[in-house]
C-alpha cells in the first residue's frame, strides 16, 4: 500500500504552534484538533484567510529563472555545502549564469566556500544585488549580514522562514540558468516552507547527500520519504567520502626502525599530505617521519614502484564500514531514486574549499585517464615535490574528476525534468 502522505502546513506556522500545526493560511487554523491548547488558537481562527501574496511575488521573482536545484542532506558534516559550492563553480564554468542561495540560517557557509568573506549586500530600487565571485556566479547568504561571522544566529522556526521568503522574494537575480539551493541538514521546518515557497517557481529536483556509513543513510532515506511526502522530485543520491583515494605522488612513506619490544619486523607507514607539503618540510617541522624516529623513504618507494607498475598509480581505502546497508548505491537502488555516483574522500577538495575556490578550474578528462596520478615514474627532478607537481599540471585528482562526472548527471537530470 503506498505510504498517505501527510498534511503540510498552509501559510506560516507562528512561534510556539503545536505539533502539527495546520497553519494560518488553512481553513481550519484554530479550529483542527491539533490546535487545541495553543496560544495562537483564537488569532488563528480569527484571521482572514487567503492565498499568501508572497508565494505570487516568489513566482514572480524566480520566473526568469530556468532551473532550480535543491542540494538535501540527512546529517550533517556529509560534504552538502561544499558539493552545492562545487556544482555552482561547475556551472558557471560551463558558461551558465548561477545563483547560489544558502538557506542553512544557522549555518552559512557560503561567504567562506566562495572567497567570499567580508563582502557585504546592497539593496537597491529593484531588491538586494547578490555578491557576486564573477559575472556568472551570485551568492546570497545571511554570512554576508553577520557584523562578525563567528556570531551565532539564534533565531526560532517563524524568523527563519522569514528570512528564507525574503531571500527568494527579494533577491534580484536577473535571469540564471540555474539557481543552486544550499539547504540546512534534516527534515527541519525550514525545509517545508522552503519547499512551499518555491512551489509556484516549479523546482526541478533534489540532490541528497551522504557517506557510506549506515548512521547517515539512516538519516537520507527519512530526508527521502520527505522529498517523497512533500511532492520534491529527486534527481539522485551523491555518496560523499566513499573512501580516501589519492594520487600515490601525494603519499609520504617511512621506514620505521625494528624494535624489539614490539616487533621483530621493520614496518613502513603511509600518510597523506592534506596540504600538500613536501616530506622535507614535514622532517624539518618534527612532523609524520621525522618525529616518529623513521627514515622518510618517499621517493625510493615511488621509484621502486615504478620499476614495478610504470604509470600512474592511485592510493585507495575504504574510510567507513558499511556494515549491513551496503553503501548509497544499495540504499538508493531499496528507495527507487537514481544513484549519481561516489566522490572519494580527496584532500584537494578540502584545500579547495579552505580556500574558496573551484577545485577544477578548467575543464578536463572527466574520466580521470592519464590525469589520476599522472606522474609517478615519470621523471623524478626535485625529487617528490616535483612529482607531485606533475601530476597537478597533467590532469585533475580523483575527487574533482568523480564530481564532473556526477555534475554532468545532474545537468542531464535536470534538462530532463521539463520543469521549465
Amino acid at each position: 500500500m503506498e505510504e498517505s502522505q501527510e498534511a503540510q502546513p498552509v501559510g506560516d506556522v507562528p512561534e510556539g504552534a503545536n505539533q502539527h500545526c495546520p497553519g494560518t493560511g488553512a481553513e481550519e487554523a484554530g479550529k483542527a484538533a491539533a490546535c487545541a491548547g495553543c496560544p495562537n488558537q483564537q488569532i488563528c481562527a480569527t484571521a482572514p484567510k487567503g492565498p499568501d501574496p508572497d508565494l505570487a511575488a516568489i513566482a514572480q521573482r524566480l520566473q526568469a529563472v530556468k532551473h532550480i536545484v535543491l542540494v538535501l542532506s540527512g546529517k550533517g558534516g556529509v560534504g552538502k555545502s561544499t558539493f552545492a559550492a562545487q556544482l555552482a563553480w561547475h556551472l558557471a564554468h560551463q558558461d551558465k549564469q548561477v545563483g547560489l542561495l544558502d538557506i542553512d540560517i544557522c549555518g552559512p557557509s557560503m561567504p567562506r566556500l566562495m572567497g567570499l568573506e567580508g563582502e557585504e549586500i546592497h539593496q537597491s530600487a529593484s531588491g538586494w544585488s547578490p555578491v557576486y565571485v564573477d559575472d556568472r556566479l551570485g551568492v546570497m547568504s545571511i554570512g554576508f549580514m553577520l557584523p562578525n561571522p563567528d556570531d551565532a544566529v539564534v533565531w526560532r522556526g517563524p524568523r527563519k522562514n522569514s528570512l528564507i521568503k525574503q531571500f527568494l522574494k527579494d533577491v534580484d537575480w536577473g535571469e540564471l540558468d540555474y539557481l543552486v539551493v544550499d539547504s540546512p541538514p534534516g527534515t527541519s521546518d525550514e525545509h517545508i516552507s522552503a519547499v512551499q515557497f518555491l512551489k509556484a517557481a516549479h523546482v526541478d529536483g533534489a540532490i541528497v547527500l551522504t557517506t557510506p556509513q549506515e548512521v547517515s543513510l539512516m538519516d537520507v532515506r527519512k530526508e527521502l520519504s520527505f522529498c517523497h511526502k512533500v511532492g520534491l522530485n529527486v534527481l539522485g543520491v551523491v555518496e560523499n567520502m566513499a573512501e580516501l583515494q589519492v594520487p600515490l605522488s601525494s603519499v609520504r612513506f617511512s621506514h620505521q626502525p625494528t624494535h624489539s619490544a614490539r616487533t621483530t619486523t621493520a614496518t613502513s607507514a603511509a600518510s597523506v599530505f592534506p596540504n600538500g607539503e613536501t616530506n622535507s618540510h614535514a622532517c624539518e617541522e618534527g612532523s609524520g617521519a621525522a618525529e616518529s624516529g623513521g627514515e622518510d623513504v618517499t621517493v625510493r618507494v615511488l621509484e621502486a614502484l615504478q620499476q614495478l607498475f610504470p604509470g600512474p598509480l592511485l592510493l585507495s581505502t575504504d574510510m567507513f564500514h558499511t556494515g549491513s546497508g551496503g553503501g548509497g548505491e544499495a540504499m538508493a537502488r531499496t528507495m527507487g531514486v537514481p544513484f549519481l555516483g561516489r566522490v572519494p574522500f580527496d584532500p584537494s577538495l578540502g584545500r579547495a574549499a579552505e580556500e574558496g575556490r573551484s577545485a577544477a578550474p578548467e575543464r578536463a578528462d572527466a574520466d580521470g585517464g592519464a590525469g589520476v596520478g599522472a606522474g609517478v615514474g615519470a621523471g623524478h627532478e626535485g625529487g617528490a615535490a616535483g612529482i607531485r607537481e606533475k601530476q597537478k599540471a597533467e590532469g585533475l585528482s580523483p575527487g574533482p574528476a568523480s564530481l564532473l562526472r556526477i555534475f554532468d548527471k545532474i545537468v542531464s537530470a535536470v534538462e530532463k525534468s521539463n520543469c521549465r
